[in-house]
């Protein structure tokens, strides 16, 4: 261990004195590659031999974990030492270790090599995919501008929310896995574990998703051309870049992230030159969509069905919360990534779909025709640029779209590898999936996740429609229920903060929306829960009306393909249940300290970071407070 890793901060006042008042905490061992001696060690043999030694597992560092525990007497008058963890007596019968569980999320042996710029494009441009460019076509069909407008804003808000609790959780404890392990940690060890395989799930599905998506944006060019070169092509792309590890994943995200910004900021501006009528071949339009053909589309249930298609939308905003156990400085990195999720939700989702609103009407014949949601001939993106008579540009648009299949085909294998990885560390998934490298890298569990990428082969077949239905299916509600386990995971944390006599102040980052924003995250989580539960047991009916009425088989088909993730979800949440028996954490037991690295240090960089505060002029002030 070097003090000068970045990431270790160790407690100079002795753990009776510590200016964070901690009870206990984990320290993680040196990162990959900081050791002389293990590279010393190491059997060479030319470069070959070089590149498969770096798959090894550094077996010196699955060893030297260090994991050091001190009791509190800071508010028990220095007599009665407590612990913040209890250990129940499981008399030989089955039983969830919930302290060990904390205290290997907190020592992962992942690399930490994420920086401050990484997490920010992350953060404002990381999850911009067909969720935006392509299913909004879909939502603006069912339900008209006003409701994507409405749904979107809506979703938008209760994701701010969201992320700020997320970002208060993710700074004190960068955690690996963190969504399951502050599920586990603050609701229930049953509840983390439903959490984590929903979220991996989750993703392991997006990515054969995407790249389907990609392969049918080809056919933009060629309908002709075989679907299966390019899900290869796009495959192996997304492979190669996550087995270059994390500073892999972040330096690619950083390149498309850019692209995307880039794509975005532009076609809002060319968006308003067509609404004002100026291009050659149109005249101007205004608001005059919103009038004929309206506003609204299927009434109440069209805006309540576009709920859960904005949500895939924002699906993987929450990445920047798992990068947290990967970034060498989150207490620096994550306050800023956080704060860039407004201006994101505000320019990127509710302007420029606003303006797809008063560029595309809802009852536009290409927005009805799409084969399938994957479908980029169907994205109100490019119809809006058609529209206005260019040539080159929707070309363009869909090179971005492309772009952004290989990006959130990226994240899927990132998000769904490393919840994987967390989970066997806890004990919650098969112990090979914790397989890691000497370079920080979860190789099984990154090689588990890209072959489930194999059944984008069958966006050839005809029943592609179907399939990327029922992929969908279950990856569409999901994030629904990791943003609300995060607000009411945040909301446990200061409850548990409070009972052991801790100031808000101790807290590294604290969330802008507070506790009641964590309350209303849960809120409009919940409501839109509920929305989509009634819209798919009462779906909208086509265009035209139904032909014939519904069958007991296609309510109930409709049903499970709005719904998936809640069955999903019961079957392991109650199946964790019934093996361990586990009851929820109650607040005295919640261990607030293992995984914490502001430890001893805090109240000094606070002050520190004042004093520099205080020399700022007014403008840049507010410029920090919202970035």
């Amino acid at each position: 261990m070097t003090l000068s890793d970045p990431d270790l901060e160790l407690n100079p006042l002795g753990p009776m004195h510590s200016l964070a008042q901690g009870s206990s905490y984990t320290v993680r061992g040196p990162t990959p590659g900081s050791s002389g001696a293990d590279r010393s060690k190491a059997v060479v043999k030319g470069a070959m031999g070089r590149f498969v030694d770096t798959f090894r597992r550094d077996d010196d560092r699955s060893i030297n974990r260090i994991e050091m525990y001190v009791t509190d007497a800071d508010h028990n008058n220095g007599t009665t030492p407590r612990t913040s963890s209890v250990v129940r007596d499981h008399h030989g019968g089955r039983y969830f270790d919930l302290q060990s569980a904390n205290s290997k999320t907190a020592s992962s042996l992942l690399a930490r090599e994420l920086k401050g710029r990484h997490l920010q494009m992350i953060a404002i441009g990381g999850s911009i995919g067909t969720g935006l460019f392509v299913a909004s076509g879909k939502a603006l069909g069912d339900g008209g501008p006003a409701s994507v407008l409405l749904a979107y804003t809506f979703v938008g808000v209760m994701l701010y929310c969201t992320v700020q609790a997320l970002g208060e959780l993710a700074v004190v404890f960068p955690v690996a896995g963190s969504f399951s392990a502050f599920s586990t940690r603050f609701l229930d060890p049953s509840w983390g574990f439903a959490m984590g395989w929903n979220y991996a799930l989750q993703w392991v599905v997006v990515l054969p998703l995407e790249i389907i998506a990609g392969a049918v944006t080809i056919g933009y060019w060629n309908p002709e051309i075989n679907k299966a070169i390019f899900v290869t092509v796009f495959l192996l792309v997304i492979v190669i870049i996550n087995m270059f590890g994390v500073k892999g994943y972040g330096e690619a995200e950083f390149v498309f992230a850019i692209v995307k910004v880039t794509a975005v900021i532009g076609f809002i501006l060319l968006g308003i030159v067509i609404n004002i009528g100026g291009t050659p071949t149109g005249g101007y339009i205004g608001g005059k969509y919103w009038t004929d053909p309206g506003a609204f589309n299927n009434g109440f249930k069209g805006t309540c069905s576009v709920f859960v298609t904005a949500a895939f939308a924002f699906a993987g905003t929450e990445l920047v919360g798992l990068a947290a156990a990967e970034t060498a400085n989150p207490r620096k990195s994550l306050p800023t990534a956080i704060k860039q999720v407004f201006w994101r939700i505000t320019i990127f989702y509710v302007v420029a779909l606003t303006l797809v609103g008063l560029l595309v009407p809802y009852n536009d014949p290409r927005l009805l025709g799409a084969t399938s949601i994957a479908d980029a001939s169907a994205s109100p993106f490019v119809i809006a640029i058609e529209s206005a008579g260019t040539t080159i540009l929707p070309s363009i648009m869909n090179g971005v779209i492309l772009v952004s299949v290989i990006s959130v085909g990226n994240s899927s294998v990132f998000g769904s590898s490393r919840t994987l990885a967390a989970l066997a560390e806890q004990g919650q998934a098969p112990k090979i999936l914790g397989y890691v490298d000497r370079n920080g890298r979860p190789l099984v569990a990154i090689l588990a996740a890209s072959s489930v990428g194999l059944l984008a082969y069958l966006s050839d077949v005809q029943a592609q429609s179907q399939v990327f239905d029922w992929l969908l299916a279950i990856s569409g509600l999901s994030t629904i229920f990791t943003w609300a386990s995060t607000c009411l995971a945040h909301i446990r944390l200061r409850k548990a903060w409070a009972y052991h006599h801790r100031s808000p102040s101790d807290i590294a980052f604290r969330a802008q929306a507070g506790v009641a924003g964590s309350w209303v995250g849960f809120g409009f989580n919940a409501l839109i829960l509920v929305a989509q539960i009634w819209v798919s047991l009462d779906p909208i009916d086509p265009p035209g009306g139904r032909t014939t009425p519904r069958t007991s088989r296609d309510m109930a088909e409709n049903f499970f393909i709005q719904c998936m993730a809640v069955p999903v979800i019961l079957v392991f949440y109650l199946g964790h249940k019934l093996w361990y028996r586990t009851t929820p954490v109650r607040i005295e037991e919640m261990d607030i300290d293992t995984g914490r690295r502001d430890f001893g240090r805090l109240g000094i960089i606070k002050a520190q970071e004042e004093e520099e505060r205080q020399a700022w002029p007014k403008w840049k002030r507010i410029y920090r407070v919202v970035c």
